[in-house]
């Protein structure tokens, strides 16, 4: 299967989804134009890996800010890997947020109030 690898902008993180090592990352700032169309093929790598998931996913999420149409499509996402956790296979969200950064610590909890996955908070001095 192929990675899907996609460079950050101003308005997009970087996405490193690695299907080998069974790692998925965002990092930078969701704010595209659309988020629906952005995010899109991240669903559709999802669907992909899920016929052959590694034992352990990894998915780590360095976020300094999303828009309000990035938070469902973020949530769309984790849907998707919460069907991933299973009596084989097992996915871990890591949680990275700056310090001081109440609004972001505050959407990690939010997240990991809805989703049945092991969400790991992590707060670092700088994403």
């Amino acid at each position: 299967m192929e990675n899907l690898m996609l460079e950050g902008s101003a308005k997009t993180p970087k996405v490193s989804f690695n299907a080998s090592e069974g790692f998925l990352e965002l990092k930078g700032r969701s704010i595209p134009e659309n988020s629906i169309e952005f995010y899109k093929p991240l669903n559709n790598w999802i669907d992909s890996y899920a016929t052959n998931p590694k034992g352990l996913t990894s998915v780590d999420i360095k976020l300094e800010y999303f828009n309000t149409s990035s938070s469902k499509c973020i949530l769309d996402l984790f849907k998707q890997l919460e069907k991933l956790n299973g009596d084989n296979t097992e996915v871990k969200i890591n949680w990275y947020f700056e310090e001081d950064d109440e609004d972001m610590e505050e959407a990690g909890e939010d997240y990991q109030a809805i989703i049945d996955l092991p969400f790991n908070m992590i707060e670092i001095e700088e994403i």
